[in-house]
Formats: C-alpha cells, structure tokens, sequence
C-alpha cells in the first residue's frame, strides 16, 4: 500500500492523467479496474478517475510496491550538464533561448532533448527531486525545429504547463521569428495556404487548395532590411504548424539562408563555404503574451525577447557591409 499527498507543482489535473504518469507502463484499464474495486482511492472515498486533483488530497494505492515499480518508467537524464540561456522563470513558468541543433523533445528514447536539459536544470537547483518525477514532469509547450532556435517556454507546475498549453492552442499568444531568405521582398504581407505532411519523409507540403489531410495555414511577414541578392524578414507565425515558416517562404520563392530540407541549393553551398552555416537561419524572436487572468494576471500583455545568434549576427553585420 501506498499513500501520495499531492503538491502543488501537481494540483489541477485529472487523476487518471496523474496516475497515467505515475505508472506510466499501466494500461488504462488496469486504473480503472482498480479504482472500482476500491484500490485506488482519494482521501479514503472511491473514485471515477476524472475527478481534479487539489493541493493536499491523498491518494492511496492499495497495490503491491513491486506493482507499482514495474509499472514505472526510469527517467533518462543527461550525463553532461549544459548551461541554459534563460530569458525569464518564476515558480510556474520557464522561458529557454534554445541553440540551434538541440532537440526541443525527443524524437527516440535514447534522444537527450531540451526537455531532459530543463529537469536537470531544475534537479541542480533543488526546485525537483528524482522522486517528483515519479509523479510530475516539467514540459515545454512549444516546438521549434532541431536547427531553429529561440524562445522555448515551459511549465514547471500542472498549473503553468496547462495556461501556456492553452494560450498556444487558442493562438492568443503572438509568436514572431526572424530569418534572412533569398531574393528582395519590399513590402509586408500576409500569405495563407493548405500544409500537407509526409510522415515518412518529414516534409510538408504547401499547396493553394485544400486537399485531404492538409491544414489551413497563415504566416505574415515585414521587410526589415532588404539587401541586393536577400531580404532581413520579421515573420509572425499566426498558425503553428510543423516546417510552417520554411515550407511557406520556400513555396512563394523566398527560401531561407542555410535551409536544406526547402532552400536553394547553390546558396546553401555558397553560405557553407563563406559563413560555415550549417542550419537554417530562422529565430524565434519574440513573444507576446494575451490578458491573463487570476493566478497568471501578473503576465499579461508581457513581452519576451531572445537576442539573434552570434552566427546570425554575424551573417547580418556581413551583408551590411
């Protein structure tokens, strides 16, 4: 038998989700036969599994420790420590300036990914305990591409976890990148289109009509300074989807410095050989966050920014020249 108080950091989801991450190994059914026999209770009364967890309730597993120990996932964590960018943190949220070529989740169980870096972070400085994560995991909200860096945000609570979620579904947060791509563009604009994805080839497609499987799109863009051969863009991602802002540029022309999956060959090569650019040229710059209520009202309207890469800097004071 067991019996869990619940924290904080853990306080708001459903206890089937909670259990879910507990047991990670279990099959649903398996919480759910528990429960009805009254082997899984919350502060002594029986449950349906959809009830909220509150700060303070106790869940009790009547389960042997080998039951629940075989049901466990370990937790793979980096051996190195790496050194994180933050831009901004308090007790529930954690905003990262991830480098290019870091993974923001796994993609393989062997994958060390941002993820994995921020609950190190967290263990260092005692704010977590290998035992919390048993029952809770802090998570980033948003995704950017390996090579694309930027502003990563993350909830450190159940309770920031499920504000930043939600912002980014219902697209009231503004998300605005910045890139250099090839050929002049003068004006600002707004474009829209359908995005088809290959699963196997992890390519996207844009198309102007929609089609099966394929997702509205819409990405604006600024000049910010235009050269004789590329254009400096501010880019504002109005829908998020994967390869977006490189796929959509790339279908109407313009694609990005460094891009090997949607760019220009001949000036991938060009900028390998005079900049050592290996990766797509795309940050993300800025974000702005909506009216927040209640327990998040001290964010609203907040603005955060996440200063271009050296490399980028670099490549930009270059083309001035």
């Amino acid at each position: 038998m067991r019996q869990l108080t619940i924290s904080e950091k853990e306080a708001g989801q459903r206890l089937d989700k909670w259990l879910a991450k507990y047991m990670e190994k279990a099959p649903k059914s398996f919480f759910y036969k528990m429960m009805r026999k009254k082997n899984i209770v919350i502060n002594g009364k029986k449950v349906q599994g959809n009830e909220k967890l509150k700060e303070g309730d106790c869940v009790s597993l009547y389960l042997s420790d080998e039951t629940i120990e075989n049901f466990q996932e370990k937790k793979r964590l980096p051996q190195k420590k790496k050194k994180l960018e933050i831009l901004y943190e308090d007790d529930q949220i954690l905003f990262v300036n991830k480098p290019a070529g870091m993974l923001s989740q796994k993609a393989k169980a062997e994958d060390v990914s941002l993820n994995e870096y921020i609950i190190s972070y967290l263990l260092e400085k005692k704010e977590l305990t290998q035992q919390d994560l048993v029952r809770f995991q802090p998570s980033i909200c948003n995704r950017l591409d390996r090579n694309t860096s930027g502003i990563v945000v993350a909830g450190k609570t159940i309770a920031g976890l499920q504000m930043l979620s939600g912002i980014f579904k219902d697209r009231t947060v503004h998300k605005y990148y910045r890139c250099i791509v090839k050929g002049q563009i003068s004006k600002e604009q707004k474009i829209e289109g359908y995005l088809r994805k290959e699963e196997k080839r992890n390519q996207v497609f844009v198309e102007k009509e929609q089609s099966e499987g394929a997702s509205w799109i819409c990405t604006s863009y600024r000049p910010l300074k235009v050269f004789p051969q590329y254009t400096y863009l501010e880019v504002e991602l109005i829908t998020g989807r994967s390869h977006q802002i490189r796929a959509h540029l790339a279908s109407i022309g313009h694609p990005l410095l460094g891009d090997t999956k949607y760019g220009d060959e001949k000036l991938n090569r060009q900028c390998r050989e005079r900049y050592r650019l290996t990766n797509q040229l795309l940050h993300c710059v800025r974000l702005e966050l909506p009216a927040l209520e209640e327990k998040f009202s001290y964010l609203s309207g907040k603005v955060f920014y996440a200063p271009l890469p050296e490399q980028f800097q670099k490549i930009l004071k270059d083309l001035e020249d």
